[in-house]
């Protein structure tokens, strides 16, 4: 590990830590170190409220160019995969095949290290995807507050992370992201970021203020079971659940977002 001038334990660090670590910004870190690891987990919603900007301009611009619901929303999923190196969906793909496994926790681990991806992987991607393709051009139909709801939907995705970390949540395993930030956070860190991001949502679908919270809440109910049934069979976290839980968390909002309760 090394440290940086700063040893690694200010807020600028810990920025350029999560930039590097969750998008493909040219961003080198400082430091290495489960201080400053635990600290970009903090910032990370900030990371992904700046991606989801980007994706959701992507999607409108595709809109207003007149291109077809489906090519807007496959682009945007792409564009998010791009920006992240999909680390995220192969999170995804990994849990859903050790989940699939139907092995204990040694088992789970050994099929989820496995670079193939299996039946279960391969149709949860999918699911997701065809899901947040979907989605994606009906939030960003409502323009300025669209871009928004799916700026939003990325930064409650990030958030989650600080849940599937927060303390007394052991690692999975030795080595790799769960170890080094598994137990660093306290259950106010996700709350707070709850609470922020719900307020900010009020503004994602004009005329139906409520509906941006809704789809944060929902989306949080969904991580919290996604990531206590992770915890229970692999006896901890890892990587691929950090991704996981993000993914869907992204999804389940974007996708209460984009209903049209009439």
């Amino acid at each position: 590990m090394t440290t940086g001038p700063d040893g690694g334990s200010g807020r600028s660090g810990a920025l350029r830590l999560a930039l590097s670590w969750f998008s493909v910004a040219p961003v080198r870190a400082d430091a290495v170190d489960r201080r400053t690891a635990a600290r970009a987990l903090v910032l990370v919603p900030l990371v992904g409220l700046v991606l989801g900007g980007v994706v959701g301009g992507v999607v409108l611009g595709l809109l207003a160019l007149g291109a077809p619901d489906l090519l807007a929303g496959l682009v945007g999923v792409a564009a998010g995969a791009l920006l992240t190196r999909g680390l995220h969906l192969d999170g995804l793909a990994d849990l859903a095949d050790g989940l699939g496994s139907y092995g204990d926790a040694e088992r789970m681990l050994a099929v989820m290290k496995d670079p193939s991806t299996g039946a279960f992987g391969v149709v949860t991607l999918v699911v997701v995807v065809g899901a947040q393709a979907a989605a994606l051009p009906a939030v960003a139909h409502h323009g300025l507050a669209g871009l928004v709801g799916v700026a939003v939907a990325w930064a409650a995705g990030r958030a989650s992370f600080s849940w599937c970390a927060r303390r007394r949540v052991p690692a999975a395993s030795a080595g790799g992201l769960g170890a080094l930030v598994a137990g660093s956070q306290p259950t106010v860190v996700p709350v707070l970021w709850l609470l922020v991001l719900a307020g900010t949502a009020t503004l994602a679908v004009p005329g139906r203020w409520w509906q941006g919270p809704a789809a944060v809440g929902v989306a949080a109910v969904v991580a919290v079971l996604l990531a206590r049934h992770a915890v229970r069979r692999l006896g901890g976290v890892n990587g691929d659940v950090f991704g996981a839980v993000g993914e869907v968390t992204v999804t389940v909002t974007l996708a209460v977002l984009a209903l049209d309760p009439g």
